[in-house]
């Protein structure tokens, strides 16, 4: 009984210090996390996977093993998570063992040690959200780290997380038998109002060279769930206007590559972690559709001050896709 109540007590203690850590302050705010490249020329690489959490099935293990592989050669810096950690439902506490299941006894190549950075998806929310945000989670595995909306900064790259599942409305007027926490964003309208707010600020305020937004949810898709109205209505006009160079998101089950004839906007979809094979594939203008695969894998990306390289792979860790695209560094006159 004794261990049980010291047990409960260090779990409090923690969920205390993850309103300190966590909860942007009263001025709202995006919480920052600075990550310094380590390479000599300030570049830095890092991997995409999303849709993952099936405890291996799927190949999910399969593509972890090719994430290692790949990791290793590239020297990736850190991975990004475009969210549905957990399938179906989330977690259902901290102590749930699908997070051993899904993640850590999953993503164990040396190369996958590095910092893991994610967003939360549709999935997750019909879970315990507040165990995944929660520092208990780092205690277990110190590569996780999971906020509803963030910042990494990596010098000459900016990285703004959004939380994008609070947009859409079906969550909210038709659920079906699904079950939704929402703790934590009500009144919704109040807390989309200021995350927006929240991301226009930032973008406009960055001096990174390359601006990059992370979501969980697409803008631009020809896939089963197709284009996310909401987000298009909402957060694209502020993508838009501050010039963010790359869009990355996964929901859609598979690997995808949209160009914009609106904007310099990339929409990159990397949502192949585990269950894929859709087969639902919506015409999209050829023009704009760089690459689409209905099936499993993950994507890199190389930044430097002058390039971005892209690389989709899947399970076997074949190249599927590349793409670069490049800026010019200009010196003003004295």
């Amino acid at each position: 009984m004794a261990s049980l109540w010291n047990k409960s007590m260090i779990i409090a203690n923690l969920i205390m210090l993850s309103w300190c850590v966590v909860v942007p302050p009263s001025t709202a705010e995006l919480p920052r996390f600075d990550h310094t490249p380590t390479k000599a020329d300030g570049s830095f690489s890092f991997l995409v996977i999303g849709d993952w959490g099936r405890k291996g099935g799927y190949n999910q293990t399969e593509v972890a093993y090719q994430m290692g592989i790949i990791g290793e050669k590239l020297e990736i810096d850190f991975i990004i998570s475009t969210g549905d950690n957990f399938y179906d439902d989330g977690l259902i506490g901290v102590d749930d063992d699908a997070f051993f299941e899904s993640f850590v006894n999953i993503y164990t190549a040396p190369a996958l040690q590095k910092q893991w950075y994610n967003v939360l998806g549709n999935h997750d929310y019909r879970g315990d959200v507040e165990a995944q945000l929660s520092p208990i989670m780092r205690e277990i595995d110190s590569r996780w780290v999971c906020l509803r909306s963030f910042i990494v900064n990596a010098e000459i790259a900016e990285f703004i997380f959004v939380d994008t599942t609070p947009f859409v409305d079906k969550y909210f007027t038709e659920p079906e038998d699904h079950v939704y926490d929402w703790s934590g964003i009500q009144p919704r309208h109040n807390y989309l109002a200021q995350l927006l707010k929240d991301v226009d600020s930032a973008l406009r305020e960055s001096t990174a060279k390359w601006k990059i937004v992370v979501g969980h949810h697409t803008i631009k898709s020809a896939g089963h769930h197709g284009n996310t109205k909401e987000l298009a209505r909402q957060l694209l006009p502020i993508l838009q206007a501050n010039e963010v160079d790359l869009y990355i998101n996964g929901h859609d089950h598979c690997l995808e590559h949209i160009s914009s004839s609106e904007s310099g906007i990339q929409y990159l979809t990397s949502g192949g972690g585990s269950k894929a094979w859709r087969g639902d594939v919506s015409w999209w203008k050829p023009n704009e559709m760089k690459f689409y695969y209905d099936g499993q894998g993950f994507m890199s990306i190389k930044i430097t001050q002058k390039e971005v390289d892209i690389a989709f792979y899947d399970a076997f860790g074949n190249v599927l896709h590349k793409w670069s695209t490049s800026k010019h560094l200009y010196v003003s006159a004295m």
